[in-house]
């Protein structure tokens, strides 16, 4: 996801050149239940415009610093980005979970707990994209299927990542800045804890209530086999991709200049080869026939490809001003952020809708400002050099940002990185997901929000 490094830029840009993010997402929002037909025609060309209302008076008021801006976000940010996904998608698309697997409320809320231990070890995309279909398929003969889906993003989407720095980019971040790796897993496991069995168990009553009223149920198919995998070799290939994601954090190689002060390290090229071969190869070793059992298609990663490159485009002056800090136009909300329970409601807040990943960032960085301690600090401070230098103000904080901006990427379909190609997925499968207002208002606000509120009340008080 997006990381701009131009702070520079964020101080002498105006809030009000945010208003082409806003309207993208506005187009996102609005358009399916305006004129859909319109929009499934044209979307792409919607998603342009407005990145080119973005870049040209962009272009042209901040010329070499504005060109720069943009050959990051697409060098940096989207194309790995879309590498990432497009791998996941394909590989996951060769994994076929087959046999007996009815939606019955005890099922469902069994594969949403794997799923959700799954995203910490696989990370929420890699276990959303293995997890989706097997969920959608149990659910296909039930009326009442968007509760599932959405359940799904909140679980394995986002709070299930929040374990370990694979689960999601921004504990990566954080871990490629001084965290500790097993730190993520210690200091949130109660809170992700809390948090997953609350909605795991408000799922499970829900999906009661909406099954009572299924007047079919689904018979046995005589000489069905039993519950069986094809494709499993897939597996490796995944196992690939998330070596390849470590790989990156770890090495460090020649970093080859681009263009003025962008440029890309050598270790991010293997890892986007890397994940660019594991996907290939598993279309070459993948029969037609477990991707036609699986209604593999492009659809849903070409939507994805579209929407996500003007909106990587038009993020650009939000992100710029966001990471100014108190020097740029967000300035007020930086300074008001004092204390924990502010750290998790600001950051998940700006998580929801931005990128978390440089959210994170921004706020980790505030955190060790307000310390005037250096980043090398961050192992003493968390208990990991000495006792005696162990800093309960500052693990208060780093809890609250990563638990905020993990969290709280659930809360729209763009918080993070897997939420909308679940959507495209369910929506290809007959799922009449709700529109991008119709989720936050119908799912999020109600489910989500007050489970925050208990884990404010129990953790940040």
């Amino acid at each position: 996801m997006p990381v701009h490094e131009a702070p520079a830029l964020g101080e002498l840009l105006p809030l009000w050149s945010v208003l082409p993010f806003v309207g993208i997402l506005l187009s996102i929002a609005l358009f399916p239940l305006l004129a859909p037909h319109f929009w499934h025609r044209h979307f792409p060309k919607v998603s342009a415009a407005w990145a080119i209302i973005l870049a040209v008076p962009f272009l042209i008021a901040y010329r070499g610093e504005a060109l720069q801006s943009l050959i990051h976000i697409a060098l940096i940010d989207y194309i790995p980005f879309i590498i990432l996904l497009w791998a996941l998608f394909t590989i996951a698309g060769g994994i076929y979970v087959g046999g007996a697997l009815r939606g019955s409320p005890a099922v469902n809320t069994l594969l949403l707990l794997i799923g959700t231990l799954l995203a910490s070890w696989i990370g929420t995309t890699g276990a959303s994209m293995v997890m989706i279909r097997p969920v959608l398929r149990a659910n296909a003969w039930r009326r009442r299927q968007v509760h599932v889906v959405a359940f799904f993003i909140f679980l394995i989407g986002n709070i299930g990542g929040s374990l370990t720095p694979l689960g999601d980019p921004p504990l990566f971040l954080g871990f490629l800045h001084g965290v500790p790796f097993f730190w993520v897993t210690k200091g949130l496991l109660a809170i992700s804890g809390f948090a997953a069995a609350i909605l795991l168990v408000v799922f499970y009553v829900i999906d009661r209530l909406h099954y009572a009223r299924e007047t079919e149920r689904p018979a046995a198919t005589p000489g069905e086999r039993g519950l069986h995998i094809e494709g499993a070799h897939n597996l490796l290939f995944l196992l690939g991709v998330m070596g390849g994601v470590i790989f990156s954090g770890y090495v460090k190689m020649r970093h080859l200049p681009i263009y003025g002060h962008v440029g890309v390290d050598l270790q991010n090229w293997v890892r986007d080869a890397v994940l660019i071969g594991m996907g290939l190869l598993s279309l070459a070793t993948t029969r037609k026939a477990i991707r036609a059992q699986n209604g593999f298609t492009w659809g849903p990663i070409a939507e994805v490809a579209y929407l996500f490159a003007g909106i990587f485009v038009t993020i650009i002056p939000a992100l710029a001003i966001l990471q100014a800090g108190e020097h740029g136009a967000l300035a007020g909300l930086i300074r008001a952020v004092r204390e924990p329970v502010h750290y998790f409601w600001v950051a998940g807040g700006l998580s929801s809708f931005l990128d978390n990943a440089p959210t994170y960032l921004t706020f980790y960085n505030t955190a060790l400002g307000s310390l005037g301690l250096p980043e090398d600090a961050v192992p003493g401070l968390l208990g990991y050099s000495g006792e005696a230098l162990r800093n309960e103000t500052f693990i208060g904080y780093l809890t609250a940002i990563s638990a905020g901006s993990v969290f709280m990427g659930a809360n729209s379909y763009i918080g993070n990185a897997p939420n909308f190609m679940i959507k495209s997925i369910a929506e290809e499968a007959g799922v009449p997901m709700p529109s991008f207002f119709g989720y936050i208002l119908r799912y999020a606000i109600p489910f989500l929000i007050p489970v925050f509120v208990l884990v404010t009340l129990v953790f940040f008080r």
